[in-house]
């Protein structure tokens, strides 16, 4: 069995998403593109921790990452990243209302669960065999899963401004111990790692 690892871009008050998310502004207002300019603009200089985010067997994420709505699913809404979502692997997106799977180009196929975070890992599990399962996000989602105390590895991609409000890492998780594994900087970004202890 692989390890279960996380990937989150942060501000450097660890605020991995804004107040006011919106299908206009996913990260709300305040934010904009910040977190992800290392990615999408500089992606030159953190290509190996590109890599590193989408090398799993299967993906785990709660619904408001996959979809900006709420309440009833919009059928036509296929996800953020277009016909051919980068994953290339399942994912299984956390809701309280059933949805079908929906199977995308490039190898994504999204699957809708509603019995809880358990069953998402126990599936991805599954689908992943002996590859590692990422927690792909929202901060919500990952923060119930650090204080489950099942993530392997958390890497933090820290971005150089500060938000002062939003959804942070951490906020609700107990007591957690994790062993500082590896960092790096660019003029964009610090990507920090650690392993649960």
């Amino acid at each position: 069995m692989g390890l279960v690892t996380a990937d989150m871009s942060v501000s450097l008050d660890l605020v991995g998403a804004g107040r006011d998310q919106s299908l206009e502004h996913p990260f709300g207002p305040a934010v904009g593109e910040r977190f992800h300019t290392w990615m999408f603009e500089h992606g030159e200089e953190s290509a190996d921790e590109i890599a590193g985010i989408l090398d799993a067997g299967a993906f785990i994420m709660g619904r408001h990452m996959f979809d900006p709505h709420r309440g009833e699913w919009d059928l036509g809404w296929t996800g953020w990243w277009g016909p051919e979502p980068p994953y290339r692997a399942p994912v299984f997106v956390l809701c309280s209302r059933p949805r079908e799977p929906l199977t995308m180009e490039g190898g994504t196929t999204f699957h809708f669960v509603t019995e809880g975070p358990t069953v998402a890992l126990e599936r991805a599990r599954a689908a992943a065999g002996e590859r590692n399962v990422s927690i792909a996000g929202g901060v919500t989602t990952l923060n119930g899963y650090l204080a489950a105390g099942v993530v392997d590895e958390l890497r933090l991609h820290v971005a150089p401004f500060t938000l002062g409000e939003g959804l942070r890492v951490f906020d609700d998780v107990p007591d957690l111990t994790m062993v500082p594994a590896a960092s790096r900087t660019t003029p964009h970004v610090t990507h920090l790692t650690f392993r649960r202890a």
